[in-house]
């Protein structure tokens, strides 16, 4: 089975910077998508930024226009578990969130042409200004 766990986030000033992770175990290589969502208590879940892997190639990146530019996602292997790391740069107060990783799965919420099925228990991310 598919276990995600995040790490990383905690506070920060509005111009600074926060890095998450996620340890992604249980991945099944013929999926293709990761990603990273947030979410505010009382609104929807958004898309923050996700890799699709390609049959050759470097993967494709996709940022939310929100963070595009500031945000950068990135992944790597070891030991048949995936890392997939967060880096958030120029942070803004709107960037407060509960952060969660994701991954691909069959019956997942779509977005950008990937179903998310697999989620992390979410780690949060304050930015005062």
């Amino acid at each position: 089975r598919v276990h995600l766990m995040e790490s990383g986030g905690g506070s920060a000033q509005a111009g600074g910077s926060l890095g998450l992770s996620c340890v992604v175990s249980g991945y099944q290589y013929n999926r293709i998508c990761l990603g990273w969502f947030r979410q505010v208590p009382g609104k929807e879940r958004e898309g923050v930024a996700l890799i699709r892997a390609r049959p050759t190639g470097d993967p494709t990146l996709y940022y939310a226009p929100l963070v595009a530019g500031r945000f950068t996602i990135s992944h790597s292997q070891d030991n048949g578990n995936i890392t997939l790391a967060l880096q958030m740069n120029n942070l803004k107060p709107d960037d407060t969130a509960m952060y969660y990783c994701a991954s691909e799965g069959d019956g997942g919420s779509w977005w950008h042409g990937c179903p998310f099925a697999y989620w992390g228990q979410g780690t949060q991310v304050a930015v005062s200004s």
